[in-house]
């Protein structure tokens, strides 16, 4: 098959770029740095011929409320009409665990929008919605920071590893479209304070995590059980010790 991956070189798309290409697939790793750009359309309807499946893992290079919102919303329109003028058969989209209940926070307005732009537009599609990633703990942890305490909400926390999500993108992708999401999410459920402290631990970063009992992600106020599952989700099989330990020892 053809396939073509819009964040083809970011985090997850780099991993699944080199699963499918492992698997013999034709593969496009598309991003503005390879000359294809959703925002702008330059490319998208070059990379799009005789395309199969499109797997969309770009994201905002701003995260500030009406830009985040302008990207998702031009992005996805940009992607979606091509793929309709291609004849594209499945659109393959990553979202997150809880986007629809999280709506105090604009990134997750703008991520739900882009939900809604794909299943309008009448492309067969899958959404993967997965929890946080392993990989964003030190993100979570310096933007909690004041001076030597990282400050943390005691919400439910159930991350993953990356490998693990590009596993699950790529089987969707080689799946037929089932025109609706599934959940993903880490083997193992945790309190965000604890396990970026454990994280802290690990990495001999002296800073002490304090709880704060607030129900919040990067400010927005959500549910207690907001970032995780509510139902049957497919679970990584990479634990947190396991993902901490690898990443130690590539360090």
């Amino acid at each position: 098959m053809k396939i073509v991956v819009i964040g083809g070189t970011g985090l997850i798309g780099s991993k699944v770029v080199a699963n499918l290409r492992q698997g013999g697939h034709q593969v496009i790793a598309a991003s503005p740095a390879t000359g294809i750009n959703t925002i702008t359309g330059e490319g998208l309807a070059e990379a799009m011929n005789n395309t199969d499946v499109v797997i969309d893992l770009a994201n905002s290079p701003s995260f500030e409320d009406n830009a985040v919102m302008e990207f998702f919303r031009t992005a996805g329109a940009n992607l979606l009409a091509a793929e309709i003028n291609a004849g594209v058969k499945h659109h393959v989209a990553l979202s997150i665990v809880g986007v629809d209940l999280m709506q105090d926070s604009g990134y997750m307005r703008a991520k739900l929008v882009q939900e809604n732009l794909i299943k309008q537009s009448g492309v067969p599609y899958t959404i993967v919605r997965s929890t946080q990633f392993l990989e964003f703990l030190a993100g979570i942890a310096n933007q909690a920071t004041q001076g030597n305490e990282v400050h943390i909400s005691t919400v439910q926390f159930q991350p993953i590893a990356a490998d693990d999500v590009a596993a699950f993108v790529t089987e969707a992708a080689l799946a037929a479209p089932i025109n609706g999401h599934f959940d993903i999410a880490g083997p193992d459920r945790y309190i965000a304070s604890d396990i970026v402290a454990q994280y802290l631990h690990k990495t001999n970063d002296p800073r002490k995590v304090i709880s704060n009992g607030e129900a919040q992600y990067f400010g927005a106020q959500i549910s207690d059980t907001a970032l995780v599952p509510a139902g049957k989700a497919k679970l990584g099989a990479i634990s947190f010790e396991k993902w901490v330990s690898n990443s130690l020892q590539k360090a």
